[in-house]
């Protein structure tokens, strides 16, 4: 296994990490039923650590996953064994008080008195940043830490890279997690982010390393047929966790393993990657590959941000990806990443809002058809369900009045 050194405190990481929001399959939905075969996750996990995989990642709203890693830790004796990580679910986090009660949730679920490495879920921009300061994370934070409940506190980010590079500077971060995969180089935090953080000495855990399976077992016949062509022996996975392991800045690749073949095959790899780093002719290969794969995406949107500020709203970037993601992931997930981008926000930011202005065309610097492109994605995601949605989104979104306020009236 290969292993690295967590610069910060000097912990053995090793670089494959075992992402547990998929225990019950690659659908993002099942992964959220909390229904899954409990004795495979626990044949998976121990044999996991078997191989010398020692970080684990959960969260709240995996559900189901948290009490399963507690249940197996504790019957098996190996929670000192391996270093566990989850994060806190501010999407469900109304105010200051709800920090001490879903972290004590939390506790509970994992069956143990301390988190190796917690994480904000989600934490994508500033604005989200200063309401938690306003709640008092900083003090929040340090008191968990004196009292040895969390031991390094860090957040999970689906962001612009603007809004990455200033939340690195806005607090004393012991690591960060980003999407990251060979396809998606420039997208959110991206490579710059990955080295930005690498520079402040901020270790560094992927999420996405092959697209949610894309990477695996979706890709393009001819991207397969250059990969065999390089090496018969390797599968499309493979490359894709040795593209990520060839990276000193990456610290733990997150893989959301949900069988042997899969656990073994990445075991390989990262065994292969401690020893042999790639060549160049290798290198070139998975070039080909991103070319090919990327030549299948819908909307080539980089997120860069030119076209915003919508006058109408539209959250541009946002849509894209949701789009982006129905047709690179599939469809389930495409649908949950839209909803939660464009209504579970302060206001509405869906592709139907566009008064097609053009304002948004005149500043794209990859000259993409925006209002064509979000009559598209309108079109895909905007049907009955979402109709109601929007409909009833506004009376639990909205915000209970504060004694201050009702004093104010």
């Amino acid at each position: 296994m290969k292993y690295n050194i967590n610069p910060r405190n000097g912990d053995k990481l090793s670089a494959l990490g075992f992402g547990c929001m998929r225990f019950s399959g690659d659908s993002i939905v099942t992964s959220f039923s909390g229904f899954f075969d409990q004795k495979k996750v626990e044949q998976l996990v121990l044999t996991a650590i078997e191989h010398g995989i020692n970080y684990f990642d959960t969260a709240y709203v995996y559900t189901g996953s948290e009490e399963a890693l507690g249940n197996i830790f504790e019957k098996n004796h190996l929670r000192d064994k391996i270093y566990l990580a989850t994060k806190m679910p501010l999407i469900i986090c109304q105010k200051a008080e709800d920090l001490d009660k879903y972290f004590y949730r939390q506790l509970e679920h994992l069956k143990t008195d301390h988190i190796d490495y917690y994480l904000l879920h989600m934490l994508s921009d500033m604005k989200t940043w200063d309401t938690l300061c306003n709640w008092g994370i900083k003090e929040w934070v340090k008191e968990k830490k004196e009292s040895g409940e969390i031991r390094n506190f860090g957040f999970s980010f689906h962001g612009s890279l603007n809004e990455f590079l200033a939340l690195l500077d806005a607090y004393d971060w012991d690591f960060v997690q980003i999407q990251y995969n060979y396809s998606d180089e420039n997208y959110q935090a991206g490579v710059t982010g990955l080295r930005a953080a690498a520079d402040k000495g901020i270790p560094v855990m992927i999420m996405e390393p092959l697209l949610g399976g894309k990477l695996a077992k979706n890709l393009p016949k001819e991207a397969v047929e250059r990969y065999k062509k390089e090496d018969p022996k390797l599968s499309p996975a493979s490359w894709g966790f040795r593209w990520l392991y060839d990276q000193p800045e990456v610290t733990v690749v997150l893989s959301g393993m949900n069988a042997m073949d899969q656990l073994a095959d990445n075991v390989r790899t990262a065994n292969l990657a401690a020893k042999k780093k790639l060549t160049p002719e290798e290198q070139a290969a998975i070039q080909d590959v991103r070319d090919i794969f990327n030549a299948s995406y819908k909307v080539h949107c980089t997120g860069c941000h030119y076209c915003t500020p919508c006058p109408a709203g539209v959250d541009i970037p946002t849509c894209f990806a949701a789009y982006n993601t129905r047709y690179s992931i599939s469809r389930s997930q495409g649908l949950i990443q839209y909803y939660m981008g464009t209504l579970l926000s302060d206001k509405p930011s869906y592709a139907g809002l566009c008064k097609k202005c053009g304002r948004c065309e005149k500043h794209c610097p990859q000259h993409l058809p925006i209002r064509k492109d979000l009559a598209a994605v309108s079109k895909q995601f905007e049907g009955p369900l979402f109709q109601a949605t929007k409909t009833v989104m506004p009376l639990f979104m909205r915000k209970k009045p504060t004694a201050e306020d009702k004093k104010s009236k």
